[in-house]
């Protein structure tokens, strides 16, 4: 029987209720068919994994890129996608409003809104203007009763302002603004996720392990309820890709072609 939109929806705002799980981040319909192939239950697409799949730095695709690759993987697998939107694809509340309708559209389970606004001089939004993009956010998922879970960023800790009573403050206003879930990226300590949990209480956070360090076990002790990659996964796909066609192209062998993924597995899972 075939899972609908409303289903995703359903399924994935009942995983937020209790326990922890792993949202890994694929970047176009392949890595996340091979996702779902693995028996993860969900997913989240990666702003920087997607940017470097069509040629462009992170930060610099446009609405229209986003949200024809958000529906292109939520038709393609049986899984709920969250949407990492970046920033609303805008600065004023209205206009983030009226492009996160566009993004519910596509068929997502999630989306997520950020306060970094791309400007060296002033990384964050001003807290007022941040928590009312988030409540503009809030307003536009809630205008078609499409049940969408909402995930309010708090980007300090990637900007350059690791400051977490900042962190938490602001992450405290946008659960108060409408936002379900919680998500400060760039905590790495168990002192400082902990503190986020705590703080957030009884909203579920999202936590970003994007290099080795913590095992889902531990994350998972500390009261989270989700952990994605981000731009990870991605990263470790260029990596090899990048071994092997600079050694062709620096060294003329090609000892790292004999590390690849078995094609008759890749036939064999896209089957």
């Amino acid at each position: 029987m075939p899972v609908t939109t409303a289903d995703k929806r359903a399924i994935f705002r009942k995983m937020h209720e209790a326990g922890c799980f792993v949202l890994p981040n694929p970047w176009d319909i392949g890595s996340a068919r091979a996702l779902q192939h693995l028996g993860f239950k969900a997913l989240a697409s990666t702003s920087a994994g997607f940017a470097w799949s069509i040629g462009k730095p992170d930060n610099r695709v446009t609405l229209d890129d986003v949200c024809q690759h958000l529906t292109a993987l939520c038709g393609a697998i049986d899984l709920p996608v969250n949407a990492d939107f970046e920033g609303g694809f805008a600065h004023e509340p209205e206009k983030v409003a009226a492009n996160v309708a566009r993004g519910v559209k596509t068929g997502v389970a999630g989306l997520s809104i950020e306060d970094s606004t791309g400007e060296a001089a002033k990384p964050l939004y001003e807290r007022g203007l941040a928590i009312e993009r988030i409540r503009a956010a809030r307003a536009a998922i809630d205008a078609d009763n499409s049940g969408v879970l909402l995930t309010g960023r708090c980007e300090g800790f990637l900007v350059g302002q690791p400051d977490l009573d900042v962190v938490i403050d602001r992450l405290q206003a946008y659960a108060e603004a409408g936002a379900d879930c919680l998500y400060a990226p760039g905590i790495r300590s168990k002192e400082q996720i902990s503190a986020v949990v705590k703080a957030v209480h009884p909203k579920p956070v999202n936590h970003l392990q994007g290099w080795p360090g913590l095992s889902v076990t531990e994350i998972a002790e500390l009261g989270v309820r989700r952990i994605s990659v981000g731009g990870a996964l991605a990263r470790v796909a260029w990596a090899g890709f990048m071994r092997a066609a600079c050694e062709i192209s620096q060294k003329g062998t090609f000892t790292e072609l004999g590390g690849g993924h078995s094609r008759d597995e890749l036939h064999k899972m896209f089957g």
